[in-house]
């Protein structure tokens, strides 16, 4: 039985503060980026930002899918 990544992620969000802490940044920047990018005119510095605000975006996704395969595997071995 293959269990759900909203599931998983449910639990996660719930159960783990690191994970939480995750979350809570990854909105943070993309909360960030999303005024930067409103902006009619960006400037060079907000073009930098925008590509580091990415970057930080991307690593945070990186950790919590590695979360959720760890917990997903964890989860499925305890159904087995």
């Amino acid at each position: 039985m293959m269990i759900k990544e909203e599931e998983i992620k449910d639990r996660l969000m719930s159960s783990n503060p690191d994970f939480r802490r995750l979350v809570e940044e990854h909105h943070l920047y993309e909360g960030k980026l999303t005024e930067l990018l409103n902006r009619h005119h960006m400037t060079e510095q907000d073009h930098l930002e925008e590509i580091q605000l990415k970057k930080k975006k991307l690593h945070l996704k990186d950790q919590m899918n590695a979360m959720i395969q760890q917990a997903r595997s964890e989860m499925t071995h305890q159904h087995t």
